[in-house]
């Protein structure tokens, strides 16, 4: 009996990434920002990838390239300068992969290392940070190192201890303790890579419909 290759066999393909994050990147960050504080600057549109790493405003840019003899303009596009890297955060205690631009590089190692960088408090910082630094700024926020430094800058001003977040303690350590399982697989702001399956990636939405505030 004749047997068929194995080329001519129909197999479906198997992934594991939900029907709710392939969709579209809206999808993907509605479920990735669920249960931490809103982004005051919103995703951006125009270039998504940036969405999900450290790239500091940057864009595509277009342009013309100019022949020097007749002078016959060509459209032509220039990329940021975008690199894959590890990098060290000292209230995590751990290494970070994300896609950073080479100016966010520089301005990390001006600042002193990642977690000065993602903790400034400058508008014009938090607007460089994109969906993707807000969402790490917000797991270093979280870190009793970083806690104790806020409450004693607090205390050091005299002000008031305003309640802080509208979440429960259960439902911070469990955002925590998801964020840390996608630290560990290596894909935590990285582009394309496929999201945890199971219960973790069904949709959870507090009791009475509130967000954490920073």
């Amino acid at each position: 009996m004749a047997t068929r290759h194995s080329s001519l066999i129909f197999s479906r393909p198997f992934h594991t990434t939900p029907p709710t994050l392939a969709k579209s990147t809206s999808s993907r960050l509605t479920h990735l920002h669920r249960n931490i504080p809103p982004y005051p600057y919103g995703p951006s549109h125009t270039y998504k990838q940036s969405n999900f790493g450290l790239y500091g405003n940057t864009h595509i840019q277009f342009g013309n390239k100019v022949s020097s003899r007749n002078e016959i303009k060509t459209r032509r596009k220039w990329k940021p300068n975008i690199r894959n890297k590890h990098l060290y955060s000292a209230a995590l205690g751990r290494t970070v992969r994300t896609r950073v631009s080479a100016r966010v590089l520089r301005t990390i190692e001006k600042e002193g290392g990642l977690d000065e960088y993602l903790l400034g408090e400058k508008p014009a910082r938090i607007k460089e940070l994109g969906m993707g630094g807000w969402r790490l700024r917000w797991r270093v926020m979280q870190t009793e190192t970083v806690r104790r430094r806020f409450e004693e800058e607090r205390t050091r001003l005299g002000l008031l201890d305003g309640g802080g977040s509208t979440a429960s303690d259960e439902e911070i350590q469990a955002e925590i303790r998801e964020y840390d399982r996608q630290l560990d697989r290596g894909d935590e702001v990285a582009v394309g890579e496929e999201a945890e399956t199971g219960a973790s990636l069904m949709e959870e939405k507090h009791p009475d419909g509130t967000r954490p505030t920073l």
